[in-house]
């Protein structure tokens, strides 16, 4: 007998089919015995690379992946999802924590970059453990009910700030160690690195298993100081993950330095860089050439467009003429690992978000025109961003854990044309809770009466 999906939610079996589902080929496991797509779907014009199947979930991962076209084998419940859409569990290897939901008490007045950075240091005295404590754990809260498994986290650093936010981030950690997987990047000015004190900081991030990291801009010595950095992060066995070229200056090459430091250094750690705006305003041949220099060296990319659209070329009382969004294709075509990212979250760099990819995979596709194929896209906000996390999730295939976002939405037209609030999340074979926290919860931490 095959049953609605409410029941499922409802029932919370240990073994059960789900019947009737719709897989995107980029999520199937390269072992997948169901690697054809629907010959309808795949066909001109609708171009929709997906897979028709039943999946066994049991005892919290996937045991069986069957052809649609065959009933399945035994008398287990089945929970007819009428070719609703089945993804993988989604990373979001790029967000900012400690600076999220702070909107409402440190505004960007005019939503300049350079106003948010402003906005953000004078909101920065007011982060305590006791103020950052729940906003970050709202963000996760969300991240969570939207279908996230894996969340990595800038943190700024400067001015004692590290000692506090590592902390509040271990303890979440720890609270959230059976739900999520947690990281944590450093974040400070790259020309940090010239100081002593870079010594204390890569301790403490080594302390907490985090990653080293900074913000690369055109400045003298920039050369020295990306180099500094790869030295400390050798000297304690760290990855690195910075924020480069966030600006549509031609001249800002940190992509390309990185790249170069990592080839030069035979550096072993991942090295992951953010933003990389400057790509899109620079001279063709010498694109190219960064390109391959990054493909290489095996640096990864992760993008952020919903926030680089925001900021960027932004002027009051103007239409802005450029995107500030880095070359998706181009970076895809060359084969540099790409992910998409969240970043910031009601906060002075980005006034919007909600911690959920699949806002920032919709938004992504719709900015960088990623579709007509879609293609492997998908894979940038599960497989990509686990990879760069070193994680082994995102794919959908037999033995691997039923970490599964169902949507009611039968083919990327659907799931892309509308949010998707009613999509349910399985989280080791275990239907949870996609109720959103309420901002109210927050009122009293930002000061709200």
């Amino acid at each position: 007998m095959t049953r609605p999906l409410d029941e499922l939610l409802a029932n919370r079996p240990t073994g059960y089919w789900l019947c009737n589902a719709r897989l995107p080929l980029a999520c199937l496991d390269a072992a997948a015995p169901l690697r054809t797509p629907i010959a309808e779907l795949a066909a001109s014009p609708r171009l929709e690379e997906l897979v028709a199947a039943h999946l066994r979930i049991q005892d919290g991962a996937i045991a069986a992946l069957v052809p649609a076209s065959l009933p399945p084998d035994d008398g287990l419940p089945r929970y007819d999802l009428g070719q609703g859409m089945v993804w993988p569990c989604f990373a979001d290897c790029h967000t900012h924590l400690d600076k999220a939901h702070t909107w409402l008490r440190s505004p960007n007045p005019d939503g300049t970059f350079a106003a948010a950075l402003s906005a953000a240091a004078a909101d920065q005295r007011r982060w305590s453990a006791e103020d950052l404590y729940p906003r970050m754990a709202f963000g996760l809260r969300c991240s969570y009910a939207h279908g996230t498994h894996a969340v990595r986290t800038h943190l700024d650093c400067l001015e004692g700030q590290a000692k506090i936010s590592f902390a509040v981030f271990d303890r979440l950690r720890q609270e959230w160690a059976d739900r999520l997987t947690l990281q944590a990047v450093c974040l400070v000015s790259v020309d940090y690195y010239d100081r002593p004190e870079a010594e204390t900081l890569a301790d403490t991030v080594a302390s907490y298993g985090g990653i080293l990291g900074g913000v690369i801009y055109p400045q003298p010595g920039l050369e020295a100081q990306i180099d500094r950095a790869f030295a400390l992060a050798e000297a304690r066995g760290l990855d690195l993950d910075f924020h480069a070229d966030e600006s549509l200056d031609p001249q800002a090459e940190g992509l390309r330095i990185v790249a170069e430091t990592k080839l030069r250094r035979g550096f072993t750690g991942r090295v992951n860089c953010g933003h990389c705006c400057s790509l899109s305003v620079q001279a063709g041949d010498r694109v190219q050439d960064t390109l391959a220099l990054v493909k290489t060296a095996g640096v990864s990319v992760v993008s952020l467009p919903m926030c680089n659209l925001y900021l960027q070329d932004r002027q009051p009382g103007r239409m802005p003429r450029y995107r500030g969004v880095t070359l998706l294709p181009e970076l895809r075509q060359v084969g540099v690992a790409v992910a998409l990212a969240s970043d910031n979250c009601r906060d002075a760099f980005f006034a919007y978000g909600d911690h959920d990819m699949v806002e920032v995979f919709t938004q992504s596709v719709r900015i960088g025109q990623l579709d007509r194929p879609l293609g492997d896209w998908p894979q940038a906000v599960t497989r990509t961003p686990a990879q760069i996390m070193g994680l082994e999730a995102g794919l959908i295939g037999v033995g691997r854990p039923a970490d599964l976002v169902v949507f009611k939405a039968r083919s990327f037209s659907e799931l892309l044309a509308r949010p998707q609030g009613d999509r349910a999340v399985i989280r080791q074979g275990i239907p949870i809770d996609t109720t959103l926290p309420d901002y109210a919860e927050l009122d009293a931490v930002v000061g709200i009466s």
